[in-house]
């Protein structure tokens, strides 16, 4: 029997018309690839049974699961059972000879990358997928996890890319189906950032909303992340799972400090370059190699401005089961206090300076670093501070206005610094536009009474004597 047709599909039409048009131009070889949870195998129903295509194949439609076989001896008796064939030890060849002898069929294999992945089948399951592709009358497509496809076969070209995130009007209406529009606009809307337009996770969500409202998911989330949709029993039910079968792939296994990059990807939204990749110093074995892991098993990806990034769904997952290691995070952190060190020591002559550049393009992820560092007893406590000082002076400049982190300047290194303090006091006027201060002039008897007590620079006492003369 065929799976049903998927009876919600959205935001997969161009690649739904680009796979007609390949099968209008003869009989192709198509591959569909994409991260798990990215309706791969949506799609390929949606092939299945299109009107064009159920004309052409007729009772020919063969769709095979292969997420329950381990090597090219179970695919093929799997692909035989679906053929009627009679049972027997090794049915690759029976298989062959079915489809050479019959008519136009459309064989669809989801899930191989079960029996490709792990090294020593991955070549018998090319040899077969090879032999398949030289039955000319019968057209095959795969799904797998990832962004590679399986060798000694000649793939149609143009090749269909990675799945890729919804666009935000199809997520919505992907909700919308399933939900229907009796919900506050705004709490889709948070609802929705969490899915990261993941069609999996906004399944998930959405019936969950259907069931319990957006304010109660919104709130258990908060307490559970992932886990919140994480009961069922298969890929197509739990995200954990389905996100732990893509770490536990042999492509990430190979290359165990893959999973250390991905875990810091976890906690930065803004992703990274690869000139902070190169220049950070990461502890991190292989890092070229590593990030080839993530994009290969799709884990992450290159953004529009060429950054390594992952979904909020798979951070989500990272934080929570694998996070960051401190050194890692400090060795990142290091990279980017050097950066506002010399924001802030040549702001006035850094106009248009790639320094701007990458600091701007990391803002978010330098305040998540900062916040890590500003805990009692954390070696980088009063360097965090400096950097919530310099992040402030550089919006200041930039017209990105006072950061909050200067809300968070509560706790203090020991023993007292003086120099420190000033530094605080004088960064707090500089924002003084965005925040009335209650007793200014408390602040500034406070700063002149440390000043001997410190090797305070240049800026920071003209600061004091603008202050005063105000």
């Amino acid at each position: 029997m065929l799976p049903s047709q998927p009876k919600i599909f959205y935001g997969r039409e161009s690649e739904l018309s680009d796979i007609l048009e390949l099968f209008r131009q003869g009989t192709p070889r198509i591959a569909i690839l994409g991260t798990g949870g990215m309706g791969k195998t949506s799609l390929a129903k949606a092939v299945l049974h299109h009107t064009e295509i159920t004309a052409r194949y007729s009772q020919h439609r063969f769709f095979v699961a292969g997420d329950s076989v381990a090597n090219k001896l179970e695919l093929a008796s799997l692909i035989g059972a679906h053929l009627g064939l009679k049972p027997g030890k090794d049915l690759a060849h029976p298989v062959v000879q079915y489809f050479s002898t019959g008519p136009p069929t459309l064989l669809i294999l989801d899930n191989l990358e079960t029996c490709w992945e792990p090294t020593g089948s991955r070549k018998e399951i090319e040899e077969f997928l090879s032999l398949l592709t030289d039955v000319p009358h019968l057209g095959i497509m795969i799904t797998m996890r990832g962004a590679e496809r399986p060798g000694k076969v000649k793939w149609t070209r143009p090749f269909l890319q990675p799945l890729r995130p919804l666009e935000p009007a199809a997520a919505r209406g992907m909700f919308m189906d399933i939900t229907d529009d009796r919900h506050d606009i705004e709490e889709v809307a948070k609802v929705l950032q969490l899915t990261d337009n993941m069609p999996l996770a906004i399944n998930l969500l959405a019936h969950m909303v259907d069931s319990e409202g957006t304010w109660d998911v919104l709130s258990r989330w908060e307490k559970e992340r992932t886990s919140l949709i994480s009961e069922g029993h298969d890929r197509s039910s739990n995200l954990d799972l389905s996100i732990s079968l893509s770490l536990s792939s042999p492509r990430m296994t190979s290359l165990p400090h893959a999973r250390d990059l991905l875990s810091l990807l976890s906690i930065l939204p803004d992703g990274l370059s690869d000139i902070e990749l190169l220049q950070s110093n990461l502890p991190i074995d292989h890092l070229p190699g590593c990030k080839t892991a993530l994009l290969r098993t799709t884990l992450a990806y290159i953004d529009e401005h060429q950054k390594l990034k992952a979904l909020v769904p798979i951070r989500e997952y990272m934080q929570k089961v694998y996070p960051p290691e401190d050194q890692v995070l400090r060795s990142l952190f290091k990279h980017f206090q050097a950066l506002l060190e010399i924001f802030n020591k040549f702001s006035g002559s850094l106009a248009g300076s790639p320094v701007i550049a990458r600091i701007s393009s990391n803002y978010s992820n330098i305040e998540i670093l900062i916040l890590n560092g500003l805990r009692e007893g954390h070696p980088d406590l009063a360097q965090a501070i400096y950097c919530i000082c310099y992040l402030n002076n550089f919006g200041m400049v930039t017209n990105r206005a006072r950061t909050t982190l200067m809300d968070h300047i509560d706790i203090r290194p020991q023993p007292s610094d003086p120099q420190l303090e000033v530094y605080i006091i004088t960064e707090v006027f500089h924002s003084w536009a965005y925040l009335k201060l209650p007793n200014p002039e408390l602040l500034i008897r406070d700063a002149w009474g440390q000043l001997d007590q410190c090797d305070i620079d240049l800026k920071c006492i003209l600061t004091l004597i603008n202050i005063c003369s105000l």
